[in-house]
């Protein structure tokens, strides 16, 4: 398999390329900046499972650093103040440099279902909600990045089970790209739930449901034409309906009219057999 440094180097290198295309192609110098970087660091992603302690550490400490810094926006949202901010942001440092940490280190197995397709999907999505910002084609760029760095990990690790040399392959390949463990159902059952989770919290985001959501949360046309010929309908579903005993000329009176104005309307307008004639 690649070693640390070639997984890096990739990264980067494949970051700094997809800054500057979307540079080109519209996006800010700052969120250019921001998903190379995502796109580097999201390169030593999968080794998290690693029993080597360099890439957990330099990933997880650049984590704890970085993700409060990408979740300002949302804390504004939240009507945080400067002091609760930083506070916020503490906490959030503290859980992923110990907690997350210790996590990996006690749940996972190196080349585990955390080398696989549907963890890239899950980082993606997690990139999708830590970089909070107004504009969601900013998010995608974002989220993209995360998902470009983590897939450029797992094809190096499926390029380095093949000895070229010796025009053979290794037992490891196969065990980076893949979308379910033949060795635990667990672990299948466990990656896909979290990924199920963090995809329903993902496309509830406000932000994308403003866009994509239902603008239109109101009774269609036809039926508010429908109750709107009823003058009752309103304090009916709001009282007691009367018994069968009691008198309700009002409603008797309203459908009269409601008749009356109908056949009226019919006799008014042309009907299909007036053509015929």
């Amino acid at each position: 398999m690649a070693d640390f440094k070639t997984h890096i180097s990739a990264s980067t290198t494949i970051g700094v390329g997809y800054g500057i295309a979307g540079y080109f192609n519209g996006m800010t110098w700052d969120s250019c900046i921001v998903a190379a970087g995502l796109c580097s660091v999201s390169g030593m992603l999968p080794d998290l499972d690693s029993d080597s302690g360099i890439p957990i550490r330099e990933t997880i400490t650049f984590a704890a650093a970085v993700v409060p810094m990408l979740m300002i926006d949302r804390f504004q949202e939240f009507g945080l103040t400067h002091a609760q901010m930083v506070a916020l942001g503490v906490l959030i440092y503290v859980a992923i440099r110990f907690g997350i940490a210790e996590i990996f280190k006690r749940y996972t197995v190196h080349r585990g279902m955390w080398h696989s397709v549907p963890a890239a999907l899950t980082a993606t999505l997690l990139g999708f909600l830590i970089c909070s910002c107004n504009e969601l084609d900013e998010r995608i760029y974002k989220a993209l990045a995360v998902f470009i760095g983590f897939m450029t990990h797992l094809v190096l690790d499926e390029m380095y089970s093949i000895d070229l040399r010796g025009v053979r392959i290794k037992k490891s390949f196969g065990t980076a790209i893949k979308f379910f463990s033949t060795r635990s159902m667990w672990a299948n059952i466990s990656t896909y739930g979290k990924l199920i989770i963090v995809a329903l919290l993902a496309f509830s985001d406000p932000v994308l449901m403003e866009k994509y959501g239902d603008r239109e949360p109101h009774l269609p046309m036809v039926a508010r034409e429908w109750f709107s010929r009823i003058p009752y309908v309103g304090t009916a579903l709001q009282t007691t309906p009367p018994s069968d005993d009691e008198e309700v000329p009002h409603r008797a009176a309203s459908g009269r009219g409601l008749l009356n104005r109908a056949s009226d309307k019919s006799e008014s307008q042309p009907t299909f057999g007036t053509f015929l004639r």
